[in-house]
């Protein structure tokens, strides 16, 4: 198979090298699995000559961006063809006059925010790997982070999509107009599809207007259910956060541990809260949000101002992770996602999940939307039977949060992390409804197989 890719696509765009080949064989998590060969595509047209040749011989293809999931969602289950994505990194069109971007897949989620920014405008989605994340596994996953909760995640960004199908042929979908409705959403089979559908070539964002300026507000708590009633008091009193994250004590010791003890101030729940706007209306409503969490009974409540203190914020809160890291644990990461009026809910059952088993349970993420990243720190983890006591945990967890009428991800995507729960998740008439879906565009199942379909 290598030598005929080259034959068709050049040597410079295949690799077969055993040090390509592991790369491309995981992704964050740690299921491994190696591909026959990769390519490197630089354009549609190699993406075509490639789906054209896999279709053909029924070789499987697992579409890969940058390779920092965390469900396994690309690596090559079934071996085959590893298409790499990450050459195609031109912003084809940066248009603020008609308010969008045209990307190739393989441009950094960073990149495209700092050139709208250059220009006044903004492309808001904001996962917290967006320096080193694509916008093609952006697309993939329907990524989220942060900001969703005033501004949503990826798929309201999407205007159209450029998809290489199956069998080779290029679909258009959607279009660079903000208002579509013309036949079905097929821009929305696309997003969230985890590359199991067809390959995006190209994408037309949606871009909007930078906010003036933002500020911030962190405040903690002595325990986490007043830091939870917060989040609900916030939003009940008409304020729209840009984001509003929330960590439980476990994430704060270890964040202490790691950056020393005067990093946050006492307390056992954090949060951040991050405004943005216009600057009298930001400076306002700093003031009023500082009052009302003083009402409700914050150990501290520290301001935030400008850009810069934002981003020392933002950076602590990138180090929460680091410093779950640092405790020598494995963490296993679960973007569950609860309706937000059970945030407390969901943090005691994690308590008890963590005194049951033993293994120390970390919860930190987004509360404004309920997607609140529960962190299993696992001791020996390659060891078989600590690993089977963690996926008994898992199941555990998850079956409580289908119980309680969430959701087993919120961004990252279900992969093979996930798949065991899947059915559960979607139902019966749910996995018919994909499997139909899927039949239609890949009859020969070669796109990303081995996953939740």
């Amino acid at each position: 198979m290598h030598d005929e890719l080259v034959q068709l696509l050049g040597a410079a765009k295949v690799s077969a090298t055993a040090e390509v080949l592991n790369i491309h064989a995981t992704d964050k998590w740690h299921a491994s699995s190696l591909p026959e060969a990769v390519v490197f595509a630089e354009t549609t047209a190699d993406i075509v000559r490639v789906m054209q040749f896999a279709h053909e011989r029924r070789i499987p293809v697992t579409t890969r961006g940058s390779g920092v999931g965390y469900v396994g969602g690309c690596v090559p289950e079934k071996g085959g063809i590893a298409l790499s994505l990450s050459r195609m990194t031109r912003i084809l069109e940066l248009n603020p006059a008609d308010g969008i971007a045209v990307v190739q897949p393989g441009v950094i989620t960073g990149t495209l925010q700092d050139a709208a920014r250059s220009v006044g405008w903004y492309y808001p989605p904001d996962p917290a790997s967006l320096k080193e994340c694509s916008l093609g596994g952006n697309i993939a996953t329907n990524a989220g982070g942060p900001r969703c909760l005033k501004y949503g995640v990826t798929r309201p960004y999407v205007l159209g999509l450029e998809v290489v199908l199956a069998d080779g042929a290029v679909l258009r979908c959607g279009s660079r107009c903000h208002k579509n409705k013309t036949g079905f959403d097929l821009v929305g089979f696309f997003v969230g599809s985890e590359g199991m559908l067809g390959v995006v070539s190209e994408a037309t964002l949606r871009l909007i207007p930078h906010p003036q300026t933002r500020a911030m507000l962190t405040a903690t708590f002595s325990e986490f259910p007043q830091a939870a009633h917060a989040v609900q008091r916030i939003l009940d009193s008409g304020h729209l956060p840009s984001a509003l994250e929330i960590t439980d004590g476990f994430t704060l010791q270890a964040a202490r541990d790691y950056l020393g003890p005067n990093a946050l101030p006492e307390g056992d729940a954090h949060l951040i809260v991050e405004i943005d706007g216009r600057r009298s209306a930001v400076a306002s409503e700093r003031k009023e949000l500082a009052h009302l969490l003083e009402g409700l009974g914050a150990l501290t409540v520290e301001h935030h101002p400008d850009d810069e203190a934002c981003e020392k914020i933002w950076q602590l809160r990138r180090d929460f992770s680091y410093s779950l890291r640092d405790t020598g644990l494995t963490k296993l990461n679960e973007d569950v996602v609860v309706p937000r009026s059970r945030l407390v809910e969901l943090v005691e059952f994690a308590h008890s999940l963590q005194e049951e088993t033993g293994i120390a349970i970390a919860c930190f993420g987004h509360a404004g939307d309920g997607n609140i990243h529960t962190n299993l720190m696992v001791k020996d983890y390659e060891d078989p039977s600590i690993r089977a006591q963690a996926d008994r945990a898992l199941d555990r967890l998850f079956t409580w949060i289908l119980e309680n009428q969430g959701v087993i991800t919120g961004e990252h995507g279900v992969g093979l992390a996930k798949k065991r729960w899947f059915a559960d998740a979607v139902g019966r008439e749910g996995v018919t409804t994909h499997a139909a879906i899927k039949t239609a565009l890949d009859p020969r199942g070669i796109l990303n197989p081995g996953k939740f379909i």
